[in-house]
Order: C-alpha cells, then structure tokens, then sequence
C-alpha cells in the first residue's frame, strides 16, 4: 500500500513539473555574435538564467545561434518575428533612432563603463521622443551596456599630440574621425574585424579601440605601444531589444521579470566589457612585452578640451542631419545624466551588484510595465 501510495505521489509531482512546463512561454534569443563574444558568453546566456528565475519558470528561452541570425539582419528578425529578444546595435538605422544617434556621437564624453551602462538607460527609458521612435521601429528597449574607455593601440609610441600627426589610425564612427583629424592623424574606416589585416599589411599604423581588441582580434601579434587617453567608450547599444509584438503579448508580471532579467544582465556585459575583460588584455600585453603609457599631461588635457568641445558638433549634426531643434538641450541633458551615474558608479566602486540595485531603483522601478513600450 504504501507503495502504491508512493507511487501516485510521484505520478502526480511528475504530472505537475510537466504542466508547469507545458505552461512555460519560449522566447526565441539572438546575440548575433559567436559563442566566444561577451554579448553571448556575458550577456545572453545570463539573461536565460535570469529571465527563468525572475519569471518563476513561466519564461524560458532558446537561443538562435549566427547560422540563422547575425548583427546585420537583427531589425529584420525582430521585426518579422523571427526573434523576440535580439542585439540590435541602433547606430545602424540613424534615421529611424536619432536619439541612439545623437547618444553616439556622444561617444567620447564616456569614460566609465557602468556609469554609461546607466546613463544611457536612464535617458531612453525616461525620454518620450525616444520611446516614441522605438515604438515606430516595433521594437521595446531594456537597457544598454559599455566598453571600457578605449585607448591608442599602435605600432610606435605615442606620448603627445605631436607623436600622433600623420598616423593612420581605425576609427569606428564619426566621433573618433573628428578626434584624429583634430590632432592632425589620418582616420581610416576599417571594420573591426579586418583590424589586424590592416595594421599587418600596413594600412593603417594602429587603431583608436578597446584594450580588449589585442585579445579578441589578436592584436597584440601587431601592437608594440599602448597610450591612455580619454579617447570615450562604446555604449549606444540596445542589447535586449525586445519585437514589440512579443512584449504587448506579455503580462505586466512577466514584462517586469524581462526587465530585471535584462537589468541584471547588462550591468554583467558591461562588467566584463568594461572592466574584467580589459584588464586580462592589460596583463597579456605586459607579458608581450607591450608598452602600457599615460599620454603626457598635455595631450591628455588637449583630449578632455576636444571631447567637451565636440559636443557642441554632436548637438549641431543632429539638428542638421535629423531636424532636432532640441538637440542642444537633449546633449546637456544627456551630459547630466553621465555625471549622475559617473558620481554613483564611483560612491559604489563600481561594484557589480551594487549598480544592478542602483540601475533598478533610478530607472526601472519607476516605470509602469501596464503602459510601457505600448
């Protein structure tokens, strides 16, 4: 008998863990980015975790690998449903994201990877125009994360503004040109990933990037000298773009868990993007027998003038390029913002968990899940 009870007993438990799990929504993932990249290994498989945990189990993921889906067709696949949470990096569709845009051409006022990590978060989530352009692309924003502060890598030294005149030097995006052009180098678009072709064939004499980059693209075969300079970071992503399809067919419960979730997992990308990442890449340089140098006071000050300076030009483009009258009080607006989250990000030391809570109380906990990205 008390066999027989047993074994109704686990029948019922395993009748029960299956209905649960026939309950269980999968959302269909993407990172655009191979399994060894950190928005995979540091951002999207965090994210599964998370989202299962904050949900209950109510929400479950599965990961759709490069194979079906890479960086360059994220908006088609968010927008045909392929996708229900994608990498969509916002730089690509300028006219459709102006504010991403405008955020980008703010690039080199970052210096402090967790601190743009919650800038930019707090300034999409709270902006009506911005929401209002993402609603229009159908796609519903969960944050943002950051490089670390890029900094020269190149074959000779650098130490001043003189060392750099008449280098030809990788630049990714329009804020890096204006920086080269300014002290007198010669910016080359090159992709990141045709990086070390073009530094060992002699194309370009080094690259404006992440320390990050001697490792993920082998550069430290190539590179003889690194200079620290406030040179900014990369943050204008949209790492858990969410098809808004997806996200109006949630509940409010499970839209909070999705921004939790996503919450948590950002601040770890930004962890290792901007922090433990480039300090391995600081150590196998020194082991290369790289030279790791500040540039001279003087250089460095020349760089902070010029980053201050340019966003008067970030202002004037964007409303040129994309008629926003308030783009000037948009960047000071911005400009606040990063003082905010650089004073936070400092006051906790950049403390991993303590940003997770910080982001959450400043940003997502005054949000109405019943109404937003509707």
């Amino acid at each position: 008998m008390g066999a027989f009870k047993t074994s109704l007993i686990t029948a019922a438990v395993l009748g029960m863990a299956f209905a649960a799990t026939a309950d269980a929504r999968e959302l269909r993932i993407a990172s655009g980015a191979p399994p060894a990249h950190p928005s995979n290994g540091f951002l999207y498989k965090p994210f599964a975790e998370y989202l299962k945990e904050e949900s209950g189990g109510s929400l479950t993921t599965i990961e759709l690998g490069t194979e079906v889906v890479g960086l360059g067709q994220m908006k088609d696949a968010l927008q045909s449903g392929l996708v229900d949470v994608g990498n969509l990096l916002p730089l690509y569709f300028p006219a459709e994201l102006p504010n991403f845009a405008l955020a980008g051409e703010l690039a080199l006022s970052g210096r402090d990877a967790q601190a743009m990590t919650g800038a930019l978060t707090e300034y999409t989530v709270s902006c009506q125009s911005c929401q209002k352009e993402l609603s229009d692309f159908g796609m519903v924003y969960l944050g943002s994360g950051s490089s670390d502060q890029y900094a020269l890598l190149t074959k000779t030294p650098v130490k001043t503004a003189e060392d750099l005149k008449g280098m030809r030097l990788r630049s990714g995006g329009a804020p890096y040109t204006r920086w080269a052009e300014h002290f007198g180098a010669t910016p080359v678009s090159v992709s990141v990933l045709e990086t070390f072709e073009a530094m060992s064939q002699g194309t370009i004499d080094g690259s404006m990037a992440s320390i990050g980059d001697l490792l993920a693209f082998r550069l430290v075969e190539l590179v003889k000298d690194v200079t620290i300079i406030p040179l900014g970071t990369y943050f204008a992503t949209s790492n858990l773009t969410t098809a808004k399809p997806t996200w109006e067919s949630l509940s409010v419960e499970e839209r909070e868990a999705m921004a939790r979730a996503a919450n948590h997992a950002n601040v770890d990308m930004s962890q290792r993007w901007g922090y433990d990442f480039p300090e391995i890449a600081r150590k196998a340089a020194m082991d290369a027998g790289i030279t790791i140098q500040d540039a001279s006071p003087e250089f460095t000050k020349a760089a902070e003038d010029f980053a201050i300076a340019d966003r008067e030009t970030a202002a004037k483009i964007s409303a040129e390029r994309f008629g926003m009258e308030d783009a000037p009080e948009r960047v000071a607006e911005f400009v606040r913002l990063i003082k905010k989250w650089e004073a936070i990000s400092d006051e906790v030391n950049h403390d991993h968990d303590a940003m997770v809570q910080k982001i959450w109380d400043e940003v997502w906990s005054k949000v109405d899940f019943s109404t937003y990205g509707m």
